[in-house]
């Protein structure tokens, strides 16, 4: 995201901004540290390393999508977390954080509505476009109804727009209707019509590093911890399972304990298999891929989306990467793979961080006059996670799993080591 934000600040402030990155030479580092420090630059722009900016009047902290994992620093030291060194910078500066997200960190949450943290401001529904901007680049969708609103008192020319519906697929009917094909029927029709009627696609599949899990293809029941209630992960080494919360370890059944079917499989396609397809699907479609191996520099991403955002490519397949908060006016259409790949990760957050990713994917559809529409696709459609995502509900989401969290003690009600 930081191309695009950088972007966009250029326009409205332009040469006195400052870009800090992991991937700058010593040389440009160097200088952007210089210009900070003598005050030539006052906004600074990056990840997280952004905060140790040499700045000696702060004002204003800003952290984006706050709730994303990325704000975490493990490797290498020092370990730490950006929001709470943000926090505490603002502390010492006497200055204002502000914590965006659609989809905030549920500790952050917490913080806000039940403790005095943090101060809850809510946007509660989405901007489109100032009235004059509609009108110029307004067009027809034929299935599609849309009810453009103005925003509120006073902003009687901003319009405001709802979210895209969410067509939640079970992929255990498509089965058993006899198709095998990674694309259920819904989704291949819409990929067609949408390219068909020259709109943009996402599709994402959200395979992170080799994390496989196990489930029956039949009921749709994933080999949980007894203790911890987090999935199994299957290790090639010794072919067992194992938690990764309290390293319980058990055999692979050879029937699901559930409906006793013997359909249980291991679970692990990724980004490049979902391009394949889409290729058997539409040979002429223009398809771009990105992930961590399409990706080599900080250049590369930006190549990807500038290609994407100039439409010269008609479909975009990628990781967790193409559901942050891109702005892509053509794209009317999100599909949602595998909705448990993300569900099954070993970690007591899945659930959250599978509502997160959801609800964060389905934003990217629908964000022009033409509107939106997303598949989801899962063998588990009865999920919290999922169901929540599918509403839009994110305050029905953060209520259920309070009360998970709370049973288990899990944070925010303690701390993990």
């Amino acid at each position: 995201m930081t191309a695009q934000t950088i972007r966009r600040f250029q326009a409205r402030f332009g040469s006195s901004i400052g870009v800090i990155h992991s991937r700058l030479s010593d040389g440009e580092r160097y200088d952007t540290w210089l210009k900070i420090r003598s005050g030539q630059i006052r906004l600074v722009i990056g990840p997280r390393s952004a905060l140790f900016a040499p700045m000696d009047d702060v004002g204003l902290i800003v952290l984006d999508e706050e709730h994303d994992g990325s704000y975490k620093q493990s490797t290498p030291a020092p370990s730490y977390h950006a929001r709470d060194v943000a926090l505490q910078l603002a502390r010492q500066h006497n200055a204002l954080v502000l914590l965006g997200s659609a989809t905030p960190d549920l500790v952050s949450y917490h913080g806000a509505r039940e403790t005095d943290q943090l101060t809850l401001l809510e946007l509660p529904r989405r901007i489109l476009a100032h009235r004059r901007h509609l009108e110029q680049q307004r067009t027809t969708h034929q299935e599609i109804q849309i009810e453009y609103k103005p925003f509120g008192p006073g902003l009687d020319q901003v319009y405001s727009i709802d979210l895209p519906p969410v067509h939640v697929v079970d992929m255990r009917h498509e089965l058993r209707a006899g198709n095998r094909s990674m694309f259920s029927r819904l989704l291949q029709q819409e990929i067609l019509r949408t390219l068909a009627q020259h709109e943009q696609v996402i599709l994402l599949m959200n395979r992170r590093g080799a994390s496989t899990f196990v489930m029956c293809r039949d009921c749709g029941t994933t080999l949980r911890c007894p203790q911890c209630e987090i999935p199994l992960t299957y290790h090639l080494a010794g072919q067992g399972l194992t938690c990764h919360h309290c390293n319980h370890q058990q055999a692979v059944p050879k029937l699901c304990p559930i409906c006793q079917s013997a359909r249980i499989k291991y679970f692990g396609v990724g980004t490049q298999r979902v391009q394949e397809a889409v290729h058997e699907l539409a040979p002429t479609a223009r398809v771009l891929r990105w992930d961590r191996d399409t990706t080599t520099d900080y250049r590369t991403h930006d190549l990807i989306l500038d290609q994407f955002t100039r439409h010269k490519a008609d479909v975009l397949i990628g990781t967790q990467m193409v559901a942050k908060g891109l702005d892509l006016p053509l794209v009317t259409l999100v599909g949602v793979v595998s909705a448990d790949t993300a569900l099954n990760l070993p970690d007591f957050r899945a659930a959250e961080r599978t509502f997160q990713l959801l609800a964060q994917v389905a934003g990217r559809a629908g964000r022009g006059p033409s509107g939106g529409r997303v598949v989801l696709q899962t063998y588990t459609p009865e999920h919290n996670a999922i169901q929540f995502a599918a509403r839009h509900d994110y305050a029905g989401f953060y209520a259920q799993e309070r009360a998970f969290r709370q049973q288990m003690n899990y944070p925010p009600f303690a701390r993990l080591l």
